[in-house]
Formats: C-alpha cells, sequence, structure tokens
C-alpha cells in the first residue's frame, strides 16, 4: 500500500495544462525527424525530450483533415500513409512498424481517424502489411554439428524466425489506435500503438517500431509535467506480448532436430520509463527505463507479480528461509537502461546515449566488478550547418548501436563460448513481438553503425547514408568460427535518400546498395586452407514511402 501510496502521489504532484494537438506516431517517416531538427532550430520548445514517443505535434507539423462534424465532438481524418519496398536476395532493414524482414515485395498501409471529446481521446488508426516473403540462401546446412548447435541456441532462447511460414502473408492489425481519457499533461487508457524509449533515432534498446505494436494498458504524460525542479515525462505500462510459433529456420529437418518449440502461452509485459529535464539546464534531459516479460502462465496474482517494476534491484534480496530463491526460475526476465539527451540550438547540436543491461546484478559488489556484463548501448548525434543566403543546411547524423556481449563473457562463463545477448533468455525466450524484436531490429547479437550526410530544406532532403552492419557476433565467436577459416559477415551499404513535399503529398524514398562480405559466414569455393576467401551477395533495397495530408479549408 506505501508503493501505491508513493505512485499515487507521482502522478498527482505533477500538473500541466492540456494544449490542442494530436498524437504523432512513434518514428513517423520525415515528420518527427523534422521535428527534432527544428529543436535544434530553436522553433520547437526545449522541455520536449524525444525520448518518450509518440509526442504531440501541433496540425502546422502533422495535419489533420477538418472537422467532420460541426458540433463540440472532433472527428478529423489522420494522414493516409503507404511505404513499399521491394529487397533483393536476402533480408535486410528494420524500425517498420511490423513490416517483415524477407527479401522480395512488401507493402504498409496505415490511416484512420481521430475522435475527441472533452477530455476522451479515441485514434482508430488501422494497418495491414501484405508481404510476398521469399525465402533465401543461408547455407546452415553447409555447417558443422556443432556451429548448427550454436545457432539454434540464440533461436532456442529467443524468437527471431528467418522466414515467416512458406507463402505470400496479408497481416491486419488495430495499428496505432487507442482509447484513453487526458488531464493535464496526464493520459490513462488502453492502446495498440507502438512506443518508443530512448533517444535513438535508428534504434531503440527496448521499445521502437520495429515490430507491430502489441495491446497495453498505459499511464503517462502527453507532454513534459512541470513542477519546481524542472519537467518530467513517463510511463507504466501493462501489456501482451506473442511468440511467432514459427521454426526458426528454413530447414525443416534440423529444426526437427534441434529446435524446442514454443509453449504457445503469451507473454505479460510490465514496464516504467521516467525522465527528467532539469529546470536550471535547458535542453538537457536523462531518464531510466525497467522492462520485465513472463510467460502469463508462470505469474502469480500479487501486486508484484502485475508490478514487478517495483521489486529491488539485487538478486540478493530474493531468500526463503535462508534459502536463495532462483530468481529466474519462474521465467521472469528484465531489462535496465539509462538514456540522455542534449540539444544546444546555440550549435545546433544533439548528442545522446542510452546504455541498457539485460541480467541484473546479485549485488552492487557484482555489479561494481562486471558492469559491462549483459550490456548493449546506443550513442548518437545530428549537426545541423547553416549555408549562408540559401536558408538550407546541410544535416550530418550519426548513431552506432552495439549488442554484441563484451569480453567479460569469457569469464563470467564457464568456458569460451559465453551465455546469452541482448533480445533473449533462457524462459521468457526473447524480448519480441510475432517474432520480431521490440527494440533493436539488426539482428541477435549484431551491431551496426550509421552515418547520413544530407542537404535539407524544410521537409525537403536529397542526401546519402554509410551503414556497416556486423551480423550475429555473439554466435560468431559462440560457435568459435574465428578458429576457422570463416570470416566475421560484415554488410557494408551505401543509401541514396530523397524527401519532397508536392502540397498535400509527402514523399520519402531511399536506394539502398548493400555488399555483404563473408555472407552467412560461407567460404567462396575458391577458397583453400592455405588462401582462404569468404562468399560476398550484393544485393539491393528500393523503399518509397507516400504521405497524404488530407486538404484544410482556408478562413
Amino acid at each position: 500500500m506505501r508503493k501505491i501510496g508513493l505512485l499515487t502521489f507521482f502522478t498527482s504532484f505533477f500538473f500541466a495544462q492540456f494544449a490542442a494537438s494530436q498524437s504523432l506516431p512513434s518514428n513517423f517517416p520525415v515528420l518527427e525527424e523534422n521535428l527534432r531538427r527544428n529543436q535544434l532550430l530553436d522553433t520547437l520548445p526545449s522541455n520536449v525530450s524525444f525520448l518518450l514517443k509518440p509526442i504531440l505535434a501541433d496540425s502546422s507539423t502533422y495535419p489533420l483533415s477538418d472537422n467532420l462534424i460541426d458540433s463540440e465532438l472532433s472527428i478529423r481524418l489522420t494522414p493516409i500513409i503507404n511505404t513499399t519496398r521491394v529487397s533483393t536476395k536476402r533480408p535486410y532493414a528494420w524500425g517498420d512498424y511490423g513490416m517483415i524482414p524477407n527479401p522480395g515485395f512488401q507493402t504498409y498501409f496505415s490511416g484512420g481517424v481521430e475522435m475527441k471529446y472533452k477530455f476522451i481521446n479515441l485514434t482508430f488508426r488501422p494497418e495491414l502489411v501484405i508481404a510476398q516473403n521469399k525465402g533465401f540462401f543461408t547455407g546452415l546446412d553447409e555447417m558443422s554439428n556443432s556451429e548448427i548447435r550454436d545457432r539454434f541456441f540464440f533461436w532456442n532462447n529467443g524468437d527471431f524466425p528467418e522466414r515467416f511460414g512458406k507463402t505470400w502473408i496479408a497481416n491486419p492489425w488495430w495499428g496505432q489506435s487507442k482509447l484513453t481519457v487526458q488531464y493535464g499533461a496526464f493520459e490513462i487508457g488502453g492502446s495498440t500503438q507502438n512506443i518508443w524509449w530512448g533517444p535513438g533515432q535508428f534504434n531503440a534498446l527496448t521499445y521502437s517500431n520495429n515490430a507491430q505494436g502489441f495491446p497495453h494498458l498505459s499511464l503517462n504524460t502527453i507532454k513534459p509535467a512541470r513542477t519546481l525542479i524542472g519537467n518530467f515525462e513517463g510511463q507504466i505500462i501493462m501489456g501482451r506480448l506473442e511468440n511467432s510459433g514459427l521454426a526458426p529456420s528454413q530447414e525443416q529437418a534440423l529444426d526437427d532436430l534441434y529446435f524446442r518449440p514454443f509453449t504457445g502461452d503469451w507473454r505479460y509485459t510490465n514496464a516504467i520509463t521516467i525522465s527528467w529535464n532539469p529546470k536550471w539546464v535547458k535542453g538537457f534531459f536523462l531518464g531510466f527505463s525497467r522492462t520485465f516479460q513472463q510467460y502469463d502462465a508462470n505469474r502469480g496474482n500479487e501486486f508484484l507479480d502485475w508490478f514487478p517494476i517495483f521489486e529491488g534491484l539485487q538478486k540478493k534480496n530474493f531468500f526463503e528461509d535462508g534459502n536463495t530463491v532462483d530468481f529466474d526460475a519462474n521465467g521472469r526476465d528484465q531489462t535496465i537502461t539509462f538514456f540522455g539527451r542534449v540539444a544546444i540550438p546555440k550549435s545546433k547540436s544533439e548528442l545522446y546515449f542510452e546504455l541498457g543491461r539485460r541480467d541484473h546484478a546479485y549485488n552492487w559488489r557484482d555489479y561494481i566488478l562486471n558492469p559491462d556484463h549483459a550490456r548493449a548501448y546506443i550513442l548518437g548525434f545530428v549537426q545541423l550547418f547553416d549555408l549562408p543566403q540559401s536558408g538550407r543546411m546541410i544535416q550530418v547524423r550519426g548513431e552506432m548501436t552495439q549488442q554484441q556481449e563484451s569480453v567479460n563473457r569469457y569469464i563470467r562463463y564457464l568456458g569460451v563460448k559465453g551465455g546469452l545477448t541482448w533480445h533473449t533468455h533462457t524462459r521468457a525466450r526473447g524480448f519480441v513481438n510475432y517474432g520480431q524484436p521490440l527494440g533493436v531490429g539488426i539482428g541477435v547479437g549484431s551491431n551496426v553503425q550509421t552515418m547520413e550526410f544530407a542537404l535539407v530544406d524544410g521537409l525537403d532532403k536529397i542526401g546519402v547514408s554509410f551503414e556497416r552492419l556486423a551480423n550475429n557476433q555473439d554466435f560468431y565467436y559462440k560457435a568459435q568460427l574465428q578458429e576457422t577459416e570463416r570470416k566475421p559477415w560484415i554488410d557494408l551499404s551505401l543509401g541514396f535518400l530523397y524527401d519532397k513535399k508536392f502540397e498535400n503529398l509527402l514523399v520519402s524514398s531511399k536506394l539502398q546498395v548493400i555488399h555483404a562480405k563473408n555472407y552467412q559466414w560461407q567460404l567462396d569455393p575458391a577458397s583453400t586452407a592455405e588462401f582462404p576467401k569468404g562468399e560476398n551477395l550484393t544485393s539491393m533495397l528500393a523503399q518509397v514511402s507516400l504521405i497524404y495530408f488530407w486538404k484544410q479549408n482556408e478562413n
């Protein structure tokens, strides 16, 4: 009861007036990037953290249609978005509202209506994904039995299928929909919309728009809540996650031998995030998040079973009759992250970080001695440069995401193969929804670095991006492929970017060339022990997003 009282005090202490605006879906193409840029240009309030999304946007940024009826009830149409992607030979791309990571053709549609009556808000914005879902070469059956077992180690402690069935798929979903009650700076209700926690632009360690949104109850701020010591934003969620139920590889014979099937049960998730903008430091934000997941059959009905986010951080606190309780025995999986962001309009700069840990320490001594155990992190920046007398700017963006286990694995685990990796767990399986990671979408145990250079003018942009993706590094070292002729599988890509606003139509496009060195860790047929040579693969990805804004009457 004391904890409930503290939570009630916390949520009732902060108050801010609600401004008429609408919720911009998490990581919405072009518009969110433009909002972030506007803050560096000092045309967006400095108290907007971009650490908790969706965020509110005014009608000039995210225009809805005119009110369809003349009454106190507001009914407006939301913009329609269609994203179409064609990729050749192999999967590539992430952060796309549940579009699947498979080659071939696929398309995404979303649009709907937003209704408001006093403090009640209903958004109905369904989604539809249609995908060709082609197969692709992996060479898994050419590996040794030991290497195959190590590959299935991550599949059996996660949920990352290579292919989502055998045929075309059509997946309708409630999408970015919600029914909530709003008061001041706060909102409570139910939703299936994607949430994004943390400062990342291309990835997030816990929740992002990489997977299909999941149904959840939420208590959250809708804009910064002002207090005597600064602005706060936060969210508490209770949600339902699903596994894919699919075998992981495209080789049925290997699945039959090595795969541990799913139970069919769903997973309960409880999570909290809080961020703080000190009133004395403009544009500076700090925050943390804590997430739990657990198969529903293993969950009890006590308060801490429903709200494990209020449990202690140290494993040593869990004792019964003098005997240590196995904290993971009931299948509970947690992550905790810390993040920060600073926006400096004077220099038109932004820096940010996110550091996470997926396995809490036995005690503080354990944490101090092994601070990099089970960690992942994101670092990034944005820098704008004015072009005199043109009104345009050069935008430079960069971000690196590191999921690969640190060298600490050699002393933490028995042997040299290491243990689990980010988004995996021995009992709760992957931190996923329908087979796609909720946070980082680049692949389990993978690392990526992205750089982008662009000429921007309002919503218009033309630029290039460079990306280096080191695939499944934890598997590479667990299988001890470094002791063989096989080299790491590294993707090097060059992308061409073009965004353009045409009256009520916004176009965002990307053409990417991906060169995979040592693709799937395969050896070239001409490779020899004296002169090892990897098998390379070059593929293409073309993607276009069309966003239509309903025409508004001019008054």
